[in-house]
């Protein structure tokens, strides 16, 4: 099937981040197009799209291919090699991508420092220029430069079909091949892009939670509480980060946290009923806030 897609491969080089971003007019276009491995590569395998070529690629990095040479390597004896779109960037920034002769106009690909755009089936043949200019001058993380070059391809004119899903991907400079920092994907959507941009910010206020958990743990109250105030100032909406973050504010602040705690429970009694069921070794301020709120 033919699978008009936009999509950028990127690695940080501060941080030697991976990551691929992809919105298409195709349902569940992540678990498609987009394969990253820490300490590796990601790859970005579009238009009639062989997934094989996404874990094949990567295990030719994984081998001491660069992104260059992995890509002839999966196309090596691929017969539909001219309708194949990839992109790849390996551990150390060297990008590389490949547009088949035969993929639906317009399409093309830029590669720049550290990362590839690529597109096909797009309204103009701009997009792909857009998505680079757009990742080469934002000032934010991987993430948030990956976001701007998407936002760029659909302002430009996008997929020339519309819009439907939407996937983020984001893997650590090393570790496990398993490991993702940040892993969301918007299956069927009216606006894609738009809900992949609400998961992100849902995403980085549960990283800070997590982040907070493991201060407090180490008895570092006072930056874990400032972690949780903000993780449930990100994400206002997420009525279980404002609990989580009201226990973990009670250590310092009882008060505070017991505040965070009741306005869970305004709008969701039920945090309530596992506020009592919480055991002290799990949550050690549950017991503190329950009688506070008693009174």
């Amino acid at each position: 099937m033919r699978r008009g897609t936009y999509s950028i491969v990127a690695r940080d080089p501060g941080s030697g981040e991976l990551g691929v971003a992809v919105q298409s007019h195709w349902f569940s276009v992540g678990g498609v197009v987009a394969w990253g491995r820490p300490g590796v590569g990601a790859v970005a395998t579009q238009s009639v799209a062989e997934v094989a070529h996404g874990p094949n690629a990567l295990e030719h990095l994984q081998d001491g291919l660069d992104a260059e040479a992995a890509i002839a390597a999966v196309l090596a004896s691929d017969e539909q090699a001219r309708y194949r779109q990839l992109g790849v960037v390996d551990a150390v920034g060297r990008a590389a991508a490949h547009t088949g002769e035969g993929c639906i106009p317009y399409a093309g690909h830029v590669i720049g420092d550290g990362f590839a755009c690529q597109a096909n089936m797009m309204g103009p043949e701009t997009v792909p220029g857009a998505m680079a200019a757009a990742y080469r001058e934002h000032p934010g993380d991987l993430a948030a430069r990956m976001m701007a070059a998407l936002l760029a391809a659909e302002a430009e004119g996008g997929d020339v079909r519309g819009r439907q899903s939407a996937a983020l991907l984001v893997v650590p400079a090393d570790g496990e091949p398993w490991r993702a920092r940040i892993d969301i994907r918007v299956e069927d959507h009216a606006d894609p892009l738009g809900e992949l941009e609400r998961l992100l910010r849902l995403a980085r206020a549960y990283e800070m939670a997590g982040e907070a958990d493991e201060l407090a743990a180490e008895g570092e109250h006072g930056r874990a509480t400032e972690l949780y105030m903000r993780a449930a100032g990100l994400a206002p909406e997420a009525d279980e980060l404002t609990f989580w973050a009201g226990l973990g504010v009670a250590e310092q602040d009882l008060d505070g946290g017991v505040e965070l705690v009741r306005r869970a429970a305004a709008v969701k009694p039920s945090w309530l009923t596992l506020l009592e069921r919480l055991p002290d070794e799990l949550a050690p301020t549950a017991r503190a806030v329950r009688a506070s709120l008693a009174e």
